[in-house]
């Protein structure tokens, strides 16, 4: 149990009728309440950001908390070339709505967010940007909650290759669109190509690896009972050298996030695929299961 964890006396609740309830959804359609979401590596400001598949998340999912854990905003490609557009837009705003309407929100920083840095500890709109941010289970577990970038060797040691690791992951994604442009003309699914190739990479397999072992071992060092994280586009729930650790994956590939209800258990959710799959996590820290319909990808951040 981490010591200079404060425990929460009182949390906001979510409305979900009445002032302030949303829009345009019918009875059947009425928000699923969660008492935790994390959602992370968004990168709004790039073409390959299923912001439509985000927005639908986000209007069918109420929770008191959200983390935004990292690369929300890709500032690494609006600095190369400007892309936004009006979905773009509305995920800011439906974040900003939730704020609003009484959601705690916590903005922890990416490395492609990491210009808003040196606002840490400010408040936008109601949401708190965030370094890093602790959280308290239901249950009573304490989580670390950090983007992961500071344990990523590649961002530590030699930046160069991981802006050169982001291009070609861009350059992949392009052509990955090209190629699930055709498969949609054939009636198939969207297929991630960056996925597909990092889950057949040893090395990138093994960088996933010692990832979590790193993050795993950070939180075990702080005292914390887990942590939760993004950045590596692999979502996941297990438990790494007896620390818990949580992925919620991204909103590129995967399209996956982690949720916690109100009795503590940890889930994942994808929307990788319409109908909406959701992805019941084993408590304890387990994977989620193999036949579930998630397609966890890696990358570097």
């Amino acid at each position: 149990m981490h010591p200079s964890v404060a425990r929460r006396k009182h949390e906001p609740r979510v409305r979900t009728s009445g002032p302030g309830a949303l829009d345009g959804l019918s009875r059947g359609d009425l928000p699923r309440k969660w008492r935790s979401i994390w959602i992370s590596d968004l990168h709004l400001g790039t073409r390959g950001c299923r912001a439509d598949l985000l927005l639908e998340f986000l209007r069918r999912h109420e929770s008191e908390y959200l983390y935004l854990v990292g690369d929300v905003v890709d500032g690494w490609s609006i600095r190369r070339s400007w892309y936004w557009n009006d979905e773009h837009n509305q995920v800011i705003e439906a974040v900003l709505e939730k704020s609003s309407r009484g959601t705690r929100v916590a903005y922890v920083t990416g490395n492609h967010d990491e210009f808003l840095r040196r606002f840490s500890g400010l408040m936008f709109g109601g949401i708190a940007l965030k370094d890093e941010a602790v959280h308290c289970t239901a249950d009573g577990r304490d989580l670390l909650i950090v983007h992961g970038d500071r344990f990523d060797l590649c961002i530590r040691n030699a930046r160069w290759l991981a802006h050169l690791g982001d291009r070609a992951y861009q350059l992949a994604q392009l052509v990955n669109r090209g190629l699930n442009v055709l498969r949609r003309a054939f009636g198939a699914e969207p297929w991630s190509l960056a996925g597909w190739l990092k889950q057949r990479v040893k090395s990138a397999l093994s960088y996933v690896d010692d990832f979590e072992r790193a993050l795993a071992a950070e939180a075990r060092r702080r005292g914390f009972d887990g942590v939760v994280c993004g950045h590596v586009h692999h979502a996941c729930i297990r438990e790494v050298d007896g620390v818990l650790y949580c992925n919620d994956g991204d909103w590129v590939d995967s399209c996956t996030a982690l949720v916690e209800d109100h009795a503590g258990k940890l889930s994942i959710l994808s929307f990788a695929r319409r109908p909406t799959r959701e992805v019941a996590g084993r408590r304890a820290g387990l994977h989620a299961s193999p036949s579930s319909g998630t397609q966890p990808s890696a990358s570097n951040g």
